[in-house]
Order: structure tokens, then C-alpha cells, then sequence
């Protein structure tokens, strides 16, 4: 026999074909994670977010407040939201993080900038995510400067002279320092969990079915339900170990502020964690094997790290991206998690961002019971 043959490798190689084509949930996943990757990475990922929802509570209605909110909107990087009756409700909405800039022109703007008195405008600003605002912060200046410029004209031409005819005062709110760490770790919360419960949890069923120990768990009196919420339960009491770890980390190694109720990010953490189960109860009742099982969890947790908003701007995504990350459980616990913990958000702020991650939870959950009753019929 000769040591190496060449028709030998080809029936080799053909036969491996023959096996990955019949394994078309692997070969799909194979073809469609690098896909995914190749479409997020160059359609949807932009560091450079525009169009940031902006506040502007005006007291001055003569013509060079008028220059700088037009500057703001013709920058691209501001979308000022209309209709607000006060400063309490612009406040409110930069707590709720609805929008990420307020800009405040105090009562006799235009007549003490004539007068050369220098009078102050204050640009508040979300700064939970130093990234998302950096870009629209340094531009900030360099427009009001050229709009009041265009506005001094015949004998007000010498208030363009340095330095500028009023002064701006920006305010970075919840994270002053632009610490990268008081962004990141409360949203590794949401990150980990994602990862840890998904995959666990189809891991674990899967392996069940596959070992056949849940035929013998299904022949004693206990019904499939109850099978399910005994499994998932353990995953919680996980769950919360990790999320206990990870605030202990945050507060004594990062000092990351907590200025909200812990007991209501722990509430509303339950919620998260038990629409990442149904996920991954799911994926165990459509998976032949665990191989399968983890490439479908690997699925789930590409887009939810890309498109929620924990990495990149969420504002500065197309609207195809930003409906898809809507739809996943990660992008409505971030904001809820840094709110409570940054802002000292309570029911009233996270209400917008729970019902859709109760949508989320009650779907996957069906869907689960649903496949899972089917697999074990």
C-alpha cells in the first residue's frame, strides 16, 4: 500500500462534504455568523453618532437665540426635540435618557451680548456614554461661534473678536470624569448574563436530551413544567451570584456611583434573566446536539453585544440596526441598569425600556414552552 495516496484524500474529503451537508444547521451557522458579522461591522457600526436628541429650553426669543438653536439643528449632530414646556420636563427626559443634550438660553440673551456682558448658555449633557456625546461636545463651539458670527454685523462686527461674545458652559451629568469604566462595568451586568444564561442553559437541556436522563426524569410523576422551572431555577440563584459579584467589583475596584435602589435593579434584573433562560430553553428544543446548542446561543449573543449599544452609539446606528437591537432583551436592561445605578432612576424613568423586555420575556417563553413540549412529545 502506498504510504500516501491521492485517491485516498479524495474519498475522504468527499465523504466530509457528504457529512457537513447533511448537518445543514451547522453549515448554516458556519455561512451566516460571518455574514452577520461582515454586515454589522460595515452597515450598522458608526463611531460617530449624528442626529442626538437635543433639549432646548429657551427664555430669549430674539434673533441670535434663534442662530444658535438653528446652528444646532443644521450641524447634523443635534435633533432638538420640540413641544417641551419647561425645564422640569427636558430634566426628566435627560433622566429617562429621551434625550442626551439640554441646552439652556437664559432671559436677556441677546441684550447682554450686545451690551458685551458675556452672558452664560449651559449645554447639559448625558455622559453615562462619554463616546456617544465626545464628537457632538467638541463641535459644540466651533458652531455657536459661526452662527453669532454670521449675526454681528455693521457695528457689532467688533464682538467677533476673541474673546467670544458669550460663554458657554458645558456639563457633563453622570459621569463628569468621562470614566470609561463607570459606562462599561454596569453595562457588563447585562452582558455577562446574556452570555452565561443562553448558553448554560441550552447547554445543560441539551445535554440532557442527548444523554437520555430527561426520558427518566419525564417518566416520574412530574410534569414538563414543572421539569422547566425546576432546571431554570438554579440558572437564577447563578445569576444573581454574578450580578452580586459584578456590583461588589464596580463599587470597590472602579467606584462606579450607585446612586438608585439596588433592591429595584435586582427586581427588574430578574426579569432579564429569565427572558435570557427562555432563550436558551429554546435553542436546547431546536439543537440536535450541544454543538449546535452553542453555535445557536453564539447567534443570539453576536447581535446583542453589537447592537444594543453596550460597544458602539446606539443613536448612531441605521434604523433597520436600531429595530433589530429593539427587539433584544440587552438594549433595554443597559439603559435601565446605568439609569438606576448612575441617575437614580426609579419605576417612573425605566418604565419605557421594562415593557419591551416583559414583551421579550412572555414571547420567548411561549415559544420555549411550546418547542420544549414538542421536543419531549
Amino acid at each position: 500500500m502506498a504510504v500516501f495516496s491521492f485517491r485516498r484524500l479524495a474519498a475522504v474529503i468527499r465523504k466530509e462534504f457528504v457529512q457537513m451537508r447533511r448537518d445543514r444547521l451547522t453549515f448554516g451557522m458556519l455561512v451566516g455568523i460571518p455574514l452577520i458579522q461582515m454586515l454589522l461591522f460595515g452597515y450598522a457600526i458608526n463611531t460617530d453618532p449624528h442626529h442626538l436628541p437635543t433639549a432646548v429650553v429657551c427664555a430669549d426669543y430674539g434673533p441670535f437665540s434663534r442662530a444658535l438653536t438653528a446652528a444646532l439643528q443644521v450641524s447634523q449632530y443635534f435633533e432638538l426635540v420640540p413641544g417641551l414646556p419647561d425645564e422640569a420636563a427636558a430634566r426628566k427626559l435627560l433622566r429617562e435618557g429621551e434625550v442626551q443634550f439640554i441646552l439652556s438660553i437664559p432671559e436677556d440673551f441677546g441684550r447682554d451680548l450686545v451690551r458685551g456682558v458675556r452672558p452664560e448658555v449651559l449645554l447639559e449633557v448625558d455622559a453615562t456614554d462619554p463616546s456617544a456625546v465626545a464628537n457632538a461636545v467638541s463641535a459644540v463651539n466651533t458652531v455657536f461661534s459661526r452662527a453669532i458670527s454670521r449675526e454681528l454685523t455693521g457695528p457689532l462686527a467688533r464682538l467677533r473678536e476673541t474673546p467670544a461674545p458669550f460663554d458657554l458652559r458645558v456639563h457633563l451629568d453622570y459621569n463628569p470624569e468621562r470614566r470609561t469604566q463607570v459606562n462599561i462595568v454596569p453595562g457588563l451586568i447585562g452582558v455577562i448574563l446574556t452570555n452565561t444564561m443562553v448558553f448554560i442553559t441550552a447547554l445543560a437541556l441539551t445535554r440532557e436530551i442527548e444523554r437520555g436522563t430527561m426520558e427518566n426524569l419525564l417518566s416520574t410523576p412530574v410534569r414538563p413544567l414543572e421539569v422547566m422551572l425546576g432546571k431554570i431555577t438554579p440558572f437564577i440563584v447563578i445569576g444573581y451570584m454574578q450580578v452580586m459579584l459584578i456590583l461588589l467589583g464596580a463599587r470597590v475596584l472602579f467606584q462606579v456611583p450607585m446612586e438608585g435602589s439596588i433592591l429595584l435593579l435586582l427586581a427588574v434584573t430578574s426579569i432579564f434573566i429569565l427572558a435570557n433562560l427562555s432563550v436558551g430553553m429554546t435553542f436546547s428544543s431546536l439543537a440536535r446536539n450541544q454543538l449546535q446548542a452553542v453555535q445557536m446561543a453564539v447567534f443570539f449573543f453576536l447581535p446583542s453585544m453589537l447592537l444594543s449599544g453596550f460597544m458602539f452609539p446606539f443613536r448612531g446606528m441605521p434604523a433597520w440596526a436600531q429595530a433589530v437591537g429593539n427587539v433584544l432583551p440587552l438594549t433595554h436592561y443597559l439603559p435601565i441598569v446605568r439609569g438606576i445605578l448612575l441617575k437614580g432612576n426609579g419605576w417612573t424613568e425605566i418604565t419605557p425600556h421594562l415593557w419591551p423586555l416583559l414583551a421579550f420575556f412572555l414571547g420567548a417563553l411561549i415559544v420555549g414552552l411550546i418547542r420544549f413540549r414538542r421536543t419531549l412529545d
